[in-house]
């Protein structure tokens, strides 16, 4: 029996672009959707255009979009929005991130979607989700992380927060919109109707915080760079070695931190495992002098055969030719693969991405156009 991957009978018109909206679809389209890019005739997704380029064309799109289909339209056009709609007669899931009311706006609102295909899943993706006081409001990352209460407890100790390392708020934002999409085509089997999933990426990022909520109902609420989770503590926190690097150590268990004193022989530590990670502290200021006597490599090597959750802090580049990054499999000529495995499905071999309209003559005519009718949409700048 040939193996098919999960979603191989899922057709998905993305309408999204930039970030969050093609990660969204990415993880679908990974998974065997059939995934169809939705863009404006003249530049498509501006991600296309964002260094760093290779032959023209941006590496991160292609890697959000690798795998997918292309097909050009202008949804302001009355032949372009006929052709969408003609088009989600054939698909099961349609995901857009613009603003509220833009859909409406196009004449492709829920209602008209819902007309058309009772069955279709719409996935709207936007920065506040559509209601609520800042439905219309521009956003970007900084913003959903700083409103969600994710940057107030990132960073060091009497230090201003710190920005990320990685777009936290876009990235949870799409991975639940995936997940919201999943559950609606589960619900579909149930029931025959599709519905809308309203997915943000204000929520994202505080769906991330659910130990921090807990706490701050709880009356211990973290203090950046103060906390047991946020760097406050000697056994779980960030030190410096001799080469200017860094190693972290989290052994929050007493038997990693006991395996950890033992292997530095500073078993005189034991017993102070909570204490505070701030300057002044005796045991912060032993480890501190401690982890600066070595480099990160000669700490790296002390470590290799002791369970006390001491680790480098590596750049992206060391990172991915580690040993364990090296094992899970996720590197690729079309960027990361997801961090998924299956006993009884393929792995996912994704294909590259598509250039702009790439398939838009294929898909119209699957859809009845014939030559001359789509010559002469081109000729209209409608594809």
């Amino acid at each position: 029996m040939t193996k098919t991957m999960p979603l191989s009978d899922v057709r998905v018109l993305d309408l999204s672009r930039l970030l969050p909206g093609p990660y969204c679809s990415r993880i679908l389209s990974d998974f065997g959707a059939e995934v169809i890019k939705v863009e404006q005739p003249s530049g498509g997704d501006w991600m296309r255009h964002v260094p760093p380029l290779v032959e023209g064309e941006g590496r991160l799109f292609r890697a959000l979009n690798r795998g997918k289909k292309s097909i050009t339209l202008d949804l302001k056009a009355e032949a372009g929005r006929a052709v969408l709609l003609t088009l989600v007669q054939t698909a099961d899931v349609l995901l857009e991130s613009f603003r509220p009311d833009v859909m409406e706006r196009l004449g492709l609102g829920q209602g008209v979607l819902a007309e058309v295909n009772p069955g279709l899943i719409t996935c709207a993706l936007s920065g506040y989700g559509t209601t609520g006081p800042y439905r219309e409001r521009a956003g970007h990352d900084l913003g959903y992380v700083s409103l969600a209460g994710l940057l107030d407890v990132t960073g060091e100790r009497d230090g201003p927060p710190v920005i990320p390392g990685v777009p936290v708020a876009d990235m949870a934002g799409a991975m639940w919109a995936a997940v919201g999409i999943l559950l609606a085509l589960r619900a579909r089997e149930q029931t025959g109707r599709g519905q809308q999933v309203d997915g943000s990426l204000l929520g994202g990022a505080l769906s991330f915080l659910s130990l921090a909520v807990a706490r701050e109902e709880g009356g211990q609420p973290l203090v950046r760079g103060g906390s047991d989770l946020t760097g406050g503590l000697v056994c779980y926190t960030i030190y410096q070695t001799a080469d200017g690097k860094y190693v972290t150590l989290s052994a929050l268990e007493p038997k990693f931190w006991a395996a950890f004193c033992t292997a530095v022989g500073r078993e005189d530590l034991v017993t102070a495992q909570f204490s505070p990670a701030a300057p002044g502290a005796r045991a912060y200021d032993d480890l501190r002098a401690l982890f600066r006597s070595r480099t990160r490599q000669a700490w790296i090597e002390a470590f290799a055969e002791v369970d006390a959750c001491c680790e480098p802090v590596y750049t992206v580049e060391e990172a991915l030719a580690s040993a364990p990054v090296q094992a899970l499999g996720m590197t690729s000529e079309q960027g990361l693969l997801p961090p998924l495995r299956f006993s009884d499905q393929p792995a996912p071999h994704p294909g590259p991405a598509p250039a702009l309209g790439q398939h838009t003559a294929e898909l119209l005519a699957e859809l009845g156009y014939d030559a001359v009718q789509i010559e002469q949409l081109r000729q209209a700048g409608v594809v």
